[in-house]
């Protein structure tokens, strides 16, 4: 890559995350606080708030790092981290929205034959979220892909 679009790219993933950790800081702390915003659909929404929190909060430094240096400095450790940080909070961005998704079609075209969802139902499904976005995650580390 040619180093002054490397450049360019390091400036927009700087305003990309910082938007990103505003909003979806903004996000987490407004349903946290907020009694009334506590609902089982919104646990979901929160998770998927502080996986995308996650997701740019460790990911976009070392992206920024990689692009201003137009290589890898920070070692084969720190490379492995990126990889299974981004895989950790990317697959539990996608699980939740899975999980919102599944609620929208249980409320949409089920309506009032659905089951509504709990406080347990939610919590357990955002355990699910973490256990397959762990799984998914250690795979590559014990040399699953090699």
């Amino acid at each position: 890559m040619e180093p002054m679009w490397s450049k360019i790219l390091m400036v927009y993933m700087i305003i990309i995350g910082l938007i990103s950790w505003c909003g979806n800081g903004v996000v987490i702390y407004i349903f946290s606080t907020t009694k009334s915003l506590r609902t089982p659909v919104n646990l979901l929404v929160i998770n998927l708030a502080i996986s995308d929190f996650g997701m740019m909060l460790v990911n976009t430094p070392m992206m920024g790092i990689n692009l201003f240096f137009e290589t890898w400095v920070l070692g084969p450790a720190m490379c492995d981290m990126y990889g299974a940080l981004g895989s950790a909070f990317g697959c539990g961005s996608i699980w939740s929205m899975c999980m919102i998704a599944l609620d929208r079609y249980n409320v949409i075209v089920l309506g009032m034959a659905g089951r509504p969802m709990t406080i347990k139902s939610a919590i357990m499904k955002i355990l699910f979220v973490w256990i397959m976005a762990f799984i998914w995650t250690v795979a590559p580390i014990f040399g699953w892909n090699r």
